[in-house]
Order: C-alpha cells, then sequence, then structure tokens
C-alpha cells in the first residue's frame, strides 16, 4: 500500500492491484460510468505475457471499497524512448473515478511512481481531458455511434458508398462465420499490416488476448469459396461492441469485404442486443480516420496527455513521421515471412 491520502471529508489509500483484488477491481470496471474495456483487470497479464512489460494497476480506496483505478504499464525502449502509459496498445486509459478526491489520489501516487522510476514522460489516453496543462498528443479520433434495434436501419444509416459496398459484398456471396481461434484471423491481419508497411503483432498476442478475455474477445472470419478473405477480433464490453484488429488478403478489395466484414460485426452486435458500436480511433489524415468518417460516424478528439519527466520533448514515433517513410517502404518488400518473424520484437516496444 502507499501512503493515505487526505482530501475532503475521507481518507483513501492508494493500492497496486494483485491477484486477491482483482474481482473487485472488475467490479468496479463494470460499474464506473467513466470505465472501459481497456481497464479491465487482464490487460495486466495480457501486457506483462505477451510482451513483458511491467505494469502498476493503481486503485484508490475507502473503507474497503475502490473509488478511482489507473492502469499503467512501462514501455522502455532504446529507440522510442522510457514511458509509463495508461495504457500501452490501449486506445483509451487514463482514470476511471466514482469520487474526485479518489481520482486524485491515483493521478498522484501515478505521477510520484513515474518520477521515481525515471521514465521520460508519464502518458493518460483519455475520451476527456483532465491535465490541459499537460503536452498534447492530438493526433487521434475516435468514432463511437449508438445501434439502432433494427439491423435493417442500421444498414440504412450507413452512407450510400459504403452501403453500395456491403451490397456488393453480398452479391459474391460472401459469409461471416465465428472462429473458435486466431489462426485465420491473423493470417488475413498479417497479411493486410505488411502491406501497409506496419509491423505485426505475434501470434502469441492475440491467444493471450482470446485466452484472457474469453467470450468477450470475438474473431469473425469473412469466406468466399469456402476461404477466409478478411478477419477481425472484436471487444465486447457492457453493450458495446468494438472490433478492435482487422484485415484482409490480396483478394479482400476486390471482394468488397471489408466492408461487408464491419456490417456483419454491426449487423450481429444489433442481433446481440448491443447498444453501441465503436470503430476504435482513427489518426488525422489517414485512410483508416476517412474509412470510419465516411461510414457516418462523427470523429471525437482522444485526449492523449503527456507529463514530461526526464525527457525534455516528447519523441514523434508515428509512421506519418517523415522519417519513417523509407522504413516502411522497406519493409514492405520483405518477405511476409520475414516481417512477420521481425515484426513482433519492434511494435512490442512501440506501445
Amino acid at each position: 500500500m502507499m501512503p493515505h491520502n487526505q482530501h475532503g471529508p475521507q481518507s483513501f489509500t492508494v493500492g497496486v492491484m494483485g491477484l486477491d483484488d482483482r474481482a473487485r477491481w472488475d467490479d468496479f470496471v463494470q460499474r464506473c460510468p467513466d470505465a472501459t474495456f481497456f481497464h479491465r483487470a487482464g490487460w495486466q497479464r495480457v501486457i506483462e505475457t505477451a510482451f513483458g512489460h511491467p505494469s502498476w494497476f493503481l486503485y484508490a480506496e475507502a473503507e474497503g471499497k475502490i473509488h478511482a483505478i489507473l492502469p499503467l504499464a512501462q514501455v522502455n525502449s532504446l529507440l522510442f524512448g522510457n514511458s509509463l502509459s495508461s495504457l500501452p496498445f490501449c486506445v483509451y486509459g487514463g482514470i476511471a473515478a466514482t469520487d474526485p478526491a479518489a481520482a486524485d489520489a491515483v493521478d498522484r501516487a501515478a505521477q510520484a511512481l513515474a518520477a521515481r522510476l525515471g521514465v521520460d514522460h508519464l502518458e493518460y489516453r483519455q475520451l476527456r481531458s483532465r491535465h490541459p496543462d499537460w503536452l498534447a498528443r492530438n493526433i487521434y479520433a475516435t468514432f463511437r455511434k449508438p445501434l439502432l434495434a433494427d439491423p435493417e436501419h442500421n444498414l440504412l444509416a450507413i452512407p450510400r458508398k459504403h452501403r453500395a459496398m456491403v451490397r456488393k459484398g453480398m452479391g459474391f456471396g460472401l459469409s461471416s462465420h465465428i472462429d473458435a481461434d486466431t489462426a485465420r484471423f491473423f493470417d488475413c491481419y498479417a497479411d493486410s499490416v505488411h502491406r501497409l508497411g506496419t509491423p505485426v503483432f505475434s501470434r502469441r498476442y492475440f491467444g493471450v488476448l482470446q485466452q484472457e478475455f474469453g467470450d468477450d474477445c470475438e474473431v469473425l472470419s469473412i469466406e468466399h469459396a469456402g476461404k477466409a478473405v478478411s478477419s477481425v477480433l472484436s471487444f465486447h464490453f457492457r453493450g458495446e461492441i468494438i472490433p478492435y484488429y482487422g484485415g484482409g488478403g490480396a483478394a479482400a478489395r476486390a471482394l468488397a469485404a471489408n466492408d461487408f466484414m464491419y456490417w456483419e460485426v454491426m449487423r450481429r452486435a444489433c442481433e446481440d442486443g448491443c447498444r453501441l458500436f465503436d470503430f476504435g480511433r482513427g489518426k488525422y489524415g489517414t485512410g483508416s480516420f476517412a474509412f470510419k468518417k465516411n461510414w457516418g460516424f462523427e470523429p471525437q478528439p482522444l485526449h492523449y496527455e503527456c507529463q514530461l519527466h526526464r525527457a525534455s520533448r516528447l519523441r514523434d514515433v508515428q509512421p506519418l513521421n517523415p522519417r519513417f517513410q523509407l522504413l516502411i517502404k522497406a519493409w514492405r518488400l520483405l518477405p511476409l515471412s520475414l516481417a512477420n518473424a521481425l515484426g513482433p520484437h519492434i511494435v512490442r516496444q512501440l506501445g
């Protein structure tokens, strides 16, 4: 336990989540309006097992009851710097709280931890700004939209161009199937990111996600003539569906398989009673951003706020940085098998 934090009428103790705290941590996540899927306790095991990064999942409690949480993990890379973030590899993070004083307690504890670790910076990834005085990475927006009760109404709500692409996929006889494992997904995903010049996550990472989150981690593959041409891994959380990783092989574009794939995620989610479709983040000025916006989703700015510690400035490690363009072009030229072998060693350092 960390020292008590006095603020107002109640005293909060800040602790670090252990195995015995996981159930009450997740109970808090389920009932806290600020919490997201990426606040779940399982991310600690995912990040430590799949990437080997140390983590500190902080909570503030009073009288045995949790009032605020802040999951943190450290990525220490010679290439890309030393950071403490909430949360690496996740779209959302930051503080989730039901009491402002408890939120302040974990906030102070996180800043003290960052100073003690000697990291370059501390980063919170949030839907709403908490520290406008910190440096901001204003490069991402998220795309979230309520689902209508009738699947056909959701189809009609898709703008005409992409609705036509969905119907084009239907015309090619595409069909969707829930997969029991991530094998077909990984092949589609790895092919797709390689063509974009992006390092791939490891097969093991996706297996750990599925093992940790069970039925809340779902793989849907799109088949044509019995073969998977695109696939997506989605998360379920409190009535939300979050298609998080996806991609298609070489045939996906000609078959309109990606549009059909996201429609099938939406249709199935609607039939399962989901109330919100979270398309995840997109980086301003990219094809991913345009694709999601053109599906009829309004971009909502994400607040990635950084407090400098040892560093004097933030490193620009984004693919849009002109310094990385030659590397991206070279990566595309690598054989897929070599890119799949090397990619995980690079991407684990990015966070």
